[in-house]
């Protein structure tokens, strides 16, 4: 058995992972790399296979061509619904005879970005149901693979288990442990100590926090920042936004909640959050749907938020670009290119943290210079992360009992610790604990 490490093995995002079995070869996620994607939306707009792949936005594959992998792939698996996994599917998949298979959620979102692209796929496209699993033909045997259900910041997220005849390989981008999610079933842990009983000998781990000594806190933490603000800080008069990510559903929820409790109408604003919420909607997850007002397109936005300007104590505006993001709505109001000015002590909200990348904090930076000479009240950081920090990753480490591990989703620089926590947990660097690098392979 061999695996290879495609992308995100030397940045956060881009992830992909193939394990090649000989006759047969399992892909798991296909992402993008954000960075790139986004100054390409602020320069053109123009997406292709070429231009992303010329920018280091999808992931390089083309060593799959040069191994003669191609044509072994058998199924290309998603972990989840977050545009670093699947965003790479639309512009890749085609050059795989091989099936796409995620948890309904997962799939929804994909399907939606093939539609916003008009991009239809001939491969077969199956959903599975978390704490599921599905057989996936190889050229003389099946394969199973175990979708065990675990948290994260989005919806319907799977630690993804193939049983192979070398052992099970365990593939775990990205994940956290919340015992009390807000939405969602909780992480199961009785899987994979059943995984663990069969064996584990390739554990391919999310480290990106594994430098960070803590134990990642739940959602209801988040969820109480969030509440803390708005009902003890907000100005009745004041305008009231809040940005976050728009695939947290959980998060919407809890905002959602949380306006309709302050009497304010709740607004959705972009093509983004529609897309989100609308694929909750869609697999039944998104019980606050009843209750907010979505606008997606140019006149839409204009007219909310005209009624926004004129009583500005009436409504809660949830928008993208926490980020900074050229292009986002809070990057354009900002900017004075919709129908909207902050005024001094209105409330802003970010329910989120910045995305650790020079071009991401240059963006955020600019714009919060740009709304702090308006004058806005500013909140940060109502926030809890969607990744396992250090403590976690001991207690995952000390669950599962992997042969070997690989760690994953970062450069060197924010992986590295991972391979320093194994070695206090009895791993050896380079014999069962190994550091890779986009493009590289190791053998089991």
């Amino acid at each position: 058995m061999k695996i290879y490490g495609i992308g995100g093995f030397n940045e956060v995002g881009k992830n992909m992972t193939v394990v090649d079995l000989g006759e047969d070869a399992i892909v798991f996620d296909c992402g993008l790399f954000l960075p790139p994607v986004v100054e390409l939306e602020e320069a053109d707009k123009v997406y292709s296979e070429k231009k992303l792949k010329s920018i280091g936005a999808i992931p390089a594959d083309d060593l799959l061509d040069a191994q003669g992998l191609r044509s072994k792939v058998r199924a290309i698996i998603p972990s989840h619904a977050h545009l670093d996994h699947i965003g790479g599917i639309p512009w890749l998949a085609y050059r795989y005879n091989a099936e796409i298979i995620g948890t309904p959620y997962t799939i929804e979102v994909l399907n939606s970005i093939l539609k916003d692209e008009k991009i239809i796929l001939k491969n077969k496209i199956k959903t599975v149901q978390p704490n599921s699993f599905c057989y996936i033909q190889g050229k003389n045997r099946k394969y199973k693979v175990d979708f065990v259900n675990i948290t994260h910041s989005t919806l319907q997220c799977s630690m993804l288990a193939l049983h192979t005849p070398e052992g099970i390989v365990l593939y775990s981008n990205d994940f956290k442990f919340d015992n009390n999610p807000v939405l969602g079933q909780n992480p199961n842990y009785e899987k994979l100590k059943e995984l663990a009983k069969e064996g584990v000998k390739v554990l391919i781990v999310d480290s990106l926090y594994s430098g960070d000594n803590r134990k990642t806190a739940s959602e209801k933490v988040a969820r109480t920042l969030l509440e803390d603000v708005l009902f003890t800080t907000t100005n009745e008069n004041s305008a009231l936004f809040v940005t976050t990510f728009s695939s947290h559903i959980a998060r919407l929820k809890s905002i959602a909640e949380f306006g309709k409790r302050l009497n304010r109408k709740v607004i959705f604003l972009g093509r983004s959050l529609n897309k989100y919420v609308s694929a909750a909607v869609r697999v039944n997850l998104c019980p606050f749907r009843k209750d907010i007002e979505i606008a997606t397109y140019r006149n839409q936005l204009e007219k909310a938020l005209k009624k926004v300007e004129k009583k500005r104590g009436d409504y809660m505006v949830v928008c993208t670009g926490h980020q900074g993001e050229p292009g986002s709505i809070l990057d354009r109001i900002a900017k004075n290119k919709l129908h909207f000015n902050f005024r001094k002590d209105d409330h802003l909200l970010f329910s989120s943290s910045v995305i650790p990348t020079k071009q991401t904090i240059e963006n955020r930076e600019q714009l919060d210079a740009r709304l702090r000479k308006k004058g806005v009240r500013m909140f940060n950081n109502l926030h809890v992360s969607g990744h396992a920090g250090r403590e976690d990753l001991r207690d995952f480490i000390n669950m599962i009992h992997p042969e070997n591990i690989i760690p994953a989703h970062g450069d060197h620089t924010k992986i590295q610790p991972m391979v320093e926590l194994a070695e206090e947990l009895g791993y050896k660097k380079n014999k069962n604990v190994f550091l890779i690098n986009n493009g590289q392979s190791l053998s089991f």
